[in-house]
């Protein structure tokens, strides 16, 4: 894992991912997931996206209030944006490391594939 830094120098397969979760809002600030820090770190391989996000999901205060709303909010919109768009393996974790939200393409369908258009 790569912990996150808006300063830092990505490698190019990074930085399409962050820009891509620079168009991802956190409804509790308005702001972008990445601004706001909602965003702890990343890994990036060809088929697989690993995300850690900026919270435990076994802890009181992210059980009550708005913050499960915002966060099953997070992770729908990455899972919109990246699984099978992007990358066939989509995982998303807190800070504890427990998975919060997983895409697995088991079928071994392709982007084109959702498309209808026929491959040679």
């Amino acid at each position: 894992m790569k912990v996150y830094s808006p300063d830092r120098e990505w490698p190019e397969p990074y930085k399409a991912v962050i820009e891509e979760l620079k168009k991802i809002t956190d409804p509790i600030t308005g702001g972008d997931i990445l601004d706001s820090g909602v965003v702890a770190g990343l890994e990036v391989t060809e088929d697989t996206l690993k995300i850690w996000l900026r919270f435990e999901s076994h802890a009181e205060y992210n059980i009550i209030g708005e913050s499960p709303i915002a966060y099953s909010k997070i992770i729908g919109d990455m899972m919109e944006r990246f699984a099978l768009v992007k990358f066939q393996n989509v995982y998303v974790y807190d800070l504890s490391n427990n998975i919060v939200g997983k895409f697995e393409n088991r079928k071994g369908y392709k982007p084109e594939d959702l498309t209808g258009e026929k491959r040679a």
